[in-house]
Parts: structure tokens; C-alpha cells; sequence
């Protein structure tokens, strides 16, 4: 008699937002029966069509392809899930709390709530979202708690490191993998799902939970640290004349430093470097360990004095003045290959200026109806040249490609002023002056 043949892994994916879909798209590229849960309604149609509720490059034809092979597919249903998977990964959303610095975690324990009760069998539950260190104990505890199941429920925990606009590169080639565990049966089974990179060369740290929950926070401190460093250091250039890109690049040749993450501009944004920040150093200032909290405030505080010079340098450019005048800026997203604007340096700008009296209109090539949610009383073109139409200065605010391919000679006749504030300090200032431009770029000469 033939032995038969083990059936793939069934993995769930609770919560469909940016970390969410990839992991389901992800996980079912790697071969596994997956099924994602979304309560929202107009979201779960979208998905089971195969298409994204937000803009990630490559997705979209990733959730296609498996949707309609049936590997994928998406419910409302918790009941669904509960005793059908053998891995439930939780990526539910942690904003940070309305009112505090902390992180909002109803929804993760919403996902324990709706789960726990319907769980009879052992199983695995892996959280993936970003947390304050200790949140994976008390999950644990109601698990065992709250179901059936009792102790028989184990929980690990195992971070992302998705970059929006890389999300399912980062998802199906990750540049290492964390396993926050307490057996080696969660050990086992997590290798047996991501078995695929591993066998890639992907590093793999196994480590408690609580390592686990303070790495994700810990990376996102750290890369905030160094982009406010290097934009402190273009305040420095611009009071002695020095070119803050060249400095970054000197400094990136140091193998301790690296040029990574190493460039000046508006600073940074999104939805979760910010708040990740934030939180971490909430939980930080719960545990004491006020070093840290000195530290991550004054990182902060850098990171919106930045907006702040991007404003100052504008009004210089402007002359001074602000009411009559039209100001347009190129990219609402925080950064190109996205259409999120949560914590959008751009469009903080842009509103800045706007209350300060001029008039204001943007144009991003996938952000605008994201914008106007946000930022209802800006003006929005559809195009670059209709944006620019009669603009006393254009801002550079967000580094899309296609900014990049522009041609100052051709816009130098659309505009009021040929006057240019590249934020991004990523146009080729010769070409623009050449055009009869005047260039600003906060830390270049």
C-alpha cells in the first residue's frame, strides 16, 4: 500500500491591509492553501477578484495568479479558518492611538477575540504585526484563556521587514527571517513555511518572543536615526557651503555606516516608521529606560524641523511673500512606488504653505485620491504640466521617476517663475539653471 501524499500547509492571513495582502499573496506563492480574512466588504471583493485595496507594484498580478488557480482566497468568516489552518498569521494594523504616542492595539486583540473562541484543535498563531515588547505574552494568555483548545494554542512571534514599494520582493526574497518562539515545534513548523528562502540562503534568527517583538521597532528606530542625521548634517552644509549628497556618499564608502537610507530630503513619513517610532518610545518611557526616549524625541524633532526648512526655503524662493502666490508640488505619497500619504512629508508641506495664504496644487502619478481624502482643500491637477501652470515655485517632494525625466526648458514656459525647491535633492541642478532656473536644494550649494 502507497503512503499518501501530505497535503500542502494551510495557512490563514488575518488582516488584508499593505502587510497582509502580501503575506496571503506570499504565502501562496510558496505553494501553501491559503485563506486571508477581511471583514470589510467592498475590500473582500476586491481581493477575491485578485486586485489590492491599496497600490504596491507586483502585486496585483500576484493575487491574480493565485486567486484563480484557487490556492487563494479570501472570507469574512473566522469559522472558516479556524480549525482548517495550520498557521494563523495575525497581521492585523497597530496605528498609533489617537491622543498618545502609543500603539493602538484593538484590532490585533479584536483578531483574539473573534479567533480564540472557535479554536479546538492545536494549532499554531504567529503575529506579524508591529507591537510593544510584552503584547505576545498577554495575547498568549487569552488564547489559553479563550480557547477550547487551551494550552494546546501556541503563539510566536515572527516580524516583517516589508518596504512599501518592495513589499513582495521583501516578501518571497526577505534579507533575513526572525522566529520569536518558546518550542522547537513552533521552530519546525516556521521553517517548514518559509522553506522556500530559507533554502535561498536567507539568514534565519531563532530567539525569544520578546526579541522578536523589539526588532522590527528597534530597525525602524535605527533607520529613522540615520535619516535625521543626515539631514542635520544638510542644516550643517547649508551654513558652510558644503553638498550634503557628495557627504553621503564619502560617508556611505564606510563599510560601519553605509550609504543606505543616507539621504537628505523632507525626511521621513508613511505609516509605519512614524508611529513605530513613537511607540517604541512609549513602551520605552513604560519600562523606564529614559536613554532611549532622549534619544528617539530628539530624532523626531529633527525630522519635523525638516518640513519646517523645506517651508522657510520656499518662502525665500517666493520672495518673501506667500499671499497671491502659486505654489505647486510634485508627489503626495511619502515616497514613490506607494500611494500612501500617512505622515506624508509632502503633503504636510503643501498644507504648511497653504495655511501660510498661497495657493497650492500637487499632482502624484498614484497618490491624488489618497490626497484629497487627507487634504480635501488643496488643489489637485491632473497632470505636471497643469499643476505648474502659472506657479511661482515648484516643489520636488516626493522622488518619482518620472520627476526626474522632466524638462525644465519645456516647463520653464508653463510656469510664472522658473523657480525650483528640489527636496529631494535628486534633479541635475546644472540642467535646471541652464534652462534659466533658479535652484534650490536644502543642504546643496
Amino acid at each position: 500500500m502507497t503512503e499518501a501524499t501530505p497535503r500542502p500547509l494551510r495557512i490563514a492571513v488575518i488582516g488584508t491591509g499593505y502587510l497582509g495582502c502580501n503575506t496571503a499573496a506570499g504565502m501562496a506563492e510558496f505553494g501553501f492553501d491559503v485563506i486571508g480574512v477581511e471583514i470589510d466588504e467592498h475590500r473582500l471583493k476586491l481581493l477575491n477578484d485578485g486586485k489590492a485595496p491599496l497600490y504596491e507594484p507586483g502585486l496585483d498580478p500576484l493575487l491574480k495568479k493565485h486567486t484563480e488557480s484557487g490556492r487563494l482566497r479570501f472570507t469574512s468568516d473566522y469559522r472558516q479558518i479556524a480549525d482548517w489552518a495550520d498557521v494563523h498569521f495575525i497581521c492585523a494594523g497597530t496605528p498609533q492611538l489617537e491622543g498618545s504616542e502609543a500603539a493602538d492595539l484593538s484590532q490585533v486583540h479584536s483578531v483574539v477575540s473573534m479567533l480564540a473562541p472557535l479554536l479546538t484543535e492545536p494549532t499554531l498563531v504567529v503575529g506579524r504585526s508591529t507591537v510593544p515588547v510584552g503584547t505576545a505574552t498577554i495575547m498568549e494568555q487569552r488564547f489559553h484563556a479563550e480557547s477550547p483548545a487551551g494550552t494546546a494554542v501556541e503563539l510566536a512571534w515572527q516580524p516583517e521587514f516589508l518596504r512599501e514599494a518592495h513589499g513582495v520582493e521583501d516578501t518571497l526574497h526577505p534579507d533575513r527571517l526572525v522566529f520569536g518562539v518558546a518550542s522547537e515545534t513552533a521552530e519546525a513548523r516556521l521553517r517548514e513555511v518559509f522553506a522556500a528562502p530559507i533554502a535561498d540562503g536567507t539568514p534565519v534568527v531563532v530567539c525569544n518572543r520578546p526579541t522578536a517583538e523589539l526588532v522590527k521597532g528597534g530597525a525602524n528606530a535605527f533607520l529613522a536615526t540615520k535619516i535625521s542625521f543626515i539631514n542635520a548634517l544638510a542644516e550643517l552644509a547649508d551654513a558652510t557651503g558644503a553638498d550634503v549628497t557628495q557627504l553621503a556618499d564619502a560617508l556611505g564608502y564606510d563599510k560601519r555606516i553605509g550609504r543606505g537610507m543616507l539621504n537628505a530630503g523632507p525626511g521621513y513619513g508613511g505609516g509605519c516608521l512614524p508611529k513605530d517610532l513613537r511607540s517604541f518610545m512609549h513602551r520605552a518611557g513604560e519600562l523606564g529606560v529614559e536613554e532611549v526616549i532622549t534619544l528617539l524625541r530628539e530624532v523626531d524633532d529633527i525630522n519635523h524641523h525638516r518640513r519646517a526648512r523645506i517651508v522657510d526655503v520656499t518662502h525665500e524662493v517666493l520672495g518673501g511673500e506667500w499671499v497671491g502666490k502659486n505654489v505647486t508640488v510634485l508627489g503626495a505619497a511619502f515616497k514613490a512606488g506607494t500611494d500612501d500619504v500617512r505622515d506624508s512629508p509632502a503633503l504636510d508641506v503643501a498644507g504648511r504653505i497653504q495655511l501660510h495664504g498661497a495657493n497650492v496644487t500637487v499632482y502624484d502619478p498614484e497618490a491624488m485620491e489618497n490626497a484629497r481624502k487627507v487634504r480635501p482643500t488643496l488643489r489637485y491637477a491632473g497632470s505636471v504640466i497643469d499643476a505648474c501652470q502659472g506657479a511661482h515655485a515648484v516643489l520636488h517632494l516626493t522622488e518619482w521617476p518620472e520627476f526626474r525625466q522632466l524638462d525644465p526648458v519645456t516647463l520653464r514656459d508653463v510656469v510664472a517663475t522658473p523657480a525650483l525647491v528640489d527636496a529631494r535633492l535628486q534633479l541635475d541642478s546644472a540642467k535646471w539653471r541652464a534652462a534659466g532656473w533658479t535652484y534650490r536644494a536644502p543642504g546643496r550649494p
